[in-house]
């Protein structure tokens, strides 16, 4: 009778979890799984967006490249050039980076007019914006922070899921692996749920853990540890938030450039015929060497050259394969979070996942409105001996050490509940908490 009364004390307890993660994280997952499946289709997106600016109709020989890059510094008064891309198409617009105030401007020259066709901060452009919502909520460091602790609630609600889920008893496979269309609203949409859950918790936990390289408290922790196994400075292939790229940016610095190498520079570029979009970047502060880089979605097929101006030879290549093992693991994981590692099959992944997560959010809502009580929460009511099962307690001090976000949140909420919202008995009752 007691093994019975604790295995229903467990239950009620992994459902409460589960109820309060998805209250903290349902309104940021819906974010994310808008604007995630728009990110996986960025080369397509930013191919339309700029099709006008491709393939220009005009008669005889483009300008040289000095001249575009002259007409875009010229557009954007008080800046300097940083980088240009180099396109196959000659009747291509000259896509040239120039920075002003540590700021990024793309400027759209045309090849043989000089004409400005656009220019537009970098992150102005629509796949910057949509990352911003997706990394920082539009809210710098604060709304990084912010996506981190949902991203970890989101942890914490799928395997609290997957625990209610676990078959205990059933009679066959009818609203486990499938849902039951037939028995009324209530359990249809609870089936919906508990089936979704199943199917995508795999998918979700994997774009859940692949995101935290790009966090600010794990990521910087992360680094942390990698520089504490590292003789040399850390280098990372992937950015912190906007911050951190105008940081690099500025630390990175430019330095006097002659140009007049320029066109032999994009002509050496173009017959090495490295994975697209690939940069052309003037040398850093106290350098010589143009910097050649492919910047393709693919991180595996990502190439960094650093070529001599005056010999047009390659003096130094870095590939995927001469990374150190951990950042390999990471750049498979990024491009596959970015759905660009194995192609459409991998955007298809991301799509169904995100669709799958949503699926989760409204059938959640739909069920807790279904069952809400009239004057309560609706979070299952604690029982008045129930405790902590030491297995839930191990997971969540795991969890919390090695999600810091979400351990000094359990801190938080820990006290608040202690010092006040025990002691209102109205919020107390309305919570479903212990007196």
């Amino acid at each position: 009778m007691e093994k019975a009364k604790q295995k229903i004390i467990d239950y009620r307890m992994f459902w409460r979890w589960h109820f309060y993660a998805g209250l903290v994280c349902l309104p940021f997952i819906i974010i994310l799984s808008i604007t995630g499946p728009i990110y996986l289709f960025k080369p397509q997106i930013e191919t339309a967006i700029d099709a006008k600016y491709d393939h220009l109709p005009f008669t005889g020989a483009p300008q040289s490249a000095v001249a575009m890059v002259k007409a875009a510094v010229a557009a954007v008064p008080g800046s300097r050039f940083k980088a240009i891309e180099v396109r196959p198409d000659l009747h291509n617009a000259a896509r040239v980076i120039v920075l002003k105030d540590d700021d990024k401007i793309r400027v759209y020259v045309h090849p043989q007019s000089l004409k400005i066709l656009k220019q537009v901060p970098e992150s102005a452009r629509f796949m910057e914006i949509v990352k911003d919502i997706h990394g920082e909520l539009f809210a710098g460091r604060f709304g990084q922070v912010l996506v981190e602790l949902a991203a970890c609630w989101a942890i914490v609600m799928i395997l609290t899921g997957l625990y209610l889920w676990w078959p205990r008893g059933a009679k066959g496979i009818a609203g486990l692996l499938y849902p039951r269309l037939n028995m009324g609203k209530r359990i249809f949409w609870r089936d919906i749920h508990a089936v979704t859950g199943l199917y995508i918790s795999a998918l979700a936990l994997f774009l859940l853990l692949t995101g935290l390289p790009w966090t600010y408290v794990w990521g910087n922790a992360f680094k942390s540890a990698r520089s504490l196994a590292s003789p040399a400075p850390v280098s990372q292939a992937w950015s912190q938030g906007r911050a951190d790229e105008k940081k690099a940016l500025k630390a990175e610095g430019t330095a006097s450039t002659d140009l007049s190498r320029l066109d032999a520079l994009l002509d050496t570029a173009r017959a090495l015929n490295l994975p697209a979009p690939v940069t052309l970047s003037v040398p850093t502060e106290g350098a010589s060497l143009w910097k050649l880089a492919s910047d393709t979605g693919n991180r595996p097929q990502r190439v960094t050259m650093m070529i001599d101006p005056t010999m047009l030879e390659v003096i130094s290549r870095e590939t995927f394969a001469d990374k150190k093992p951990l950042d390999q693991v990471v750049g498979y994981g990024i491009a596959a979070h970015e759905g660009q590692l194995f192609g459409p099959f991998n955007q298809a992944l991301g799509v169904l996942t995100a669709f799958g997560l949503m699926t989760l959010c409204i059938s959640a809502v739909i069920m807790w409105w279904q069952r809400r009580p009239s004057d309560k929460l609706g979070a299952p009511q604690m029982l008045p001996d129930e405790r902590l099962a030491p297995g839930l307690a191990l997971i969540i001090v795991v969890l919390g050490i090695c999600l810091p976000v979400l351990g000094i949140s359990l801190i938080v909420i820990g006290l608040v509940e202690w010092l006040i919202l025990r002691r209102i008995p109205a919020i107390r009752d309305w919570l479903g908490l212990k007196s």
